[in-house]
């Protein structure tokens, strides 16, 4: 969180400066009001056992289900880039797909804390993926792909830490390849007829992704010209990014010195979210970069501990849950700043600006931590 603070200052400072707006304007200031936000919900949550906490699970779990769908309602959705995902709450825009993500985590885990023989139900497994699907079709009809995808993994995680049958997770991890490689293979290749429905901009972040001309084989040379035009433009952010990291060196510019940030490269509107790990990559180097890696480290580390010293099944799966969530996060947006994934809007936990991702994310550490704090005997 200091390192949020500090850099999220740092990524927002040429603007700011420029506009010079009040101190409770100024983005750094707003992300110190949610980190202590967050650490209130988080600390609340500790004071209550988490099996009590879960008997509430469905109803955390439904309760998000209706937020999602009134996401998607004209009206009530705020729309912003081209996509439904947030609610206008006046001063505050709430991203109801963070909260999601942990109902999802509470409800799998209340579901799963079955006897070992239950499990091994197809209809069991059936019903947990059912869980998951819900969501899953809700966030991607906003659209927002990186969020949705963000729920398999953990699913997976608490699946395989409850002791479904392993032949049940090969056979769903098969079919997810399959059909990932499908999709893949349909954006990339397969004639426009033939394609899959995708928005628009998921379909150029693939292509740019793989390196693929955005124009047909049949295009003329003014259509050539004009898809070389909108490529260049789609893949200027993930250039710039690889840019401010690789310019970084090994011990970076100083805090505040980035060059790509203070000229304008790096895009302001993205530099303190999406990509606030090439600006600590650009001012404190290779060394930053280890260090931001080394920090989520103990975080996921000492998440597996406390996975291992849980009192029974359900404290296991929520830290397993936890720890399958923030991973995931953390891979998918470092992934995507040094383009080894293509570009999904993921925050970075703790990282990034943005209050629904900060408060998501220190309430799941909270989660994780209650476990650990509640690791010995039984409460009410």
């Amino acid at each position: 969180m200091v390192l949020g603070l500090l850099f999220v200052a740092s990524a927002t400072a040429p603007t700011e400066q420029w506009s010079n707006p009040p101190l409770w304007e100024r983005s750094w200031f707003r992300q110190g009001l949610w980190y202590l936000l967050g650490l209130a919900a988080a600390v609340t949550l500790c004071m209550v056992d988490y099996s009590v906490l879960a008997r509430w699970a469905p109803v955390a779990y439904w309760g998000s289900v209706v937020v999602l769908v009134l996401v998607l309602v004209p009206g009530i959705g705020a729309m912003r880039f081209g996509a439904r995902r947030w609610l206008d709450l006046g001063p505050l825009q709430v991203q109801p797909s963070e909260f999601a993500k942990l109902a999802l985590l509470l409800m799998l885990a209340h579901f799963l804390s079955r006897p070992t023989e239950e499990l091994r139900r197809p209809a069991v497994f059936w019903k947990a993926l059912g869980l998951m699907a819900l969501p899953f079709g809700l966030i991607l009809r906003e659209p927002d792909l990186g969020s949705a995808l963000l729920l398999v993994p953990p699913t997976l995680a608490m699946l395989f830490a409850a002791g479904v049958p392993r032949r049940y997770l090969q056979r769903l991890v098969l079919g997810c390849l399959l059909l990932g490689g499908l999709l893949v293979w349909n954006v990339l290749f397969a004639p426009p007829h033939w394609q899959i429905r995708l928005e628009e901009y998921q379909r150029q972040r693939l292509l740019v992704y793989f390196g693929r001309d955005f124009a047909p084989p049949n295009a003329s040379p003014e259509e050539q010209q004009r898809a070389r035009a909108l490529q260049e433009a789609r893949s200027y952010q993930v250039r710039q990014a690889l840019i401010a990291v690789g310019s970084g060196g090994w011990w970076g510019k100083g805090w505040g010195e980035g060059t790509q940030i203070a000229l304008g490269f790096l895009p302001r509107t993205a530099a303190h979210n999406d990509f606030i790990f090439s600006v600590i990559a650009e001012e404190k180097g290779f060394v930053g970069s280890v260090t931001v890696l080394t920090l989520y480290g103990v975080v996921l580390l000492r998440g597996m501990h406390i996975a291992r010293q849980a009192r029974d099944r359900l404290g296991r799966l929520i830290a397993v849950g936890v720890v399958a969530l923030l991973f995931s996060h953390v891979f998918l947006n470092i992934g995507m700043n040094i383009r080894l994934m293509p570009v999904t809007g993921v925050p970075l936990p703790l990282l990034s600006y943005g209050g629904s991702s900060v408060v998501a994310s220190l309430i799941a550490t909270g989660l994780m931590q209650n476990v650990y704090l509640h690791r010995k005997g039984y409460g009410p």
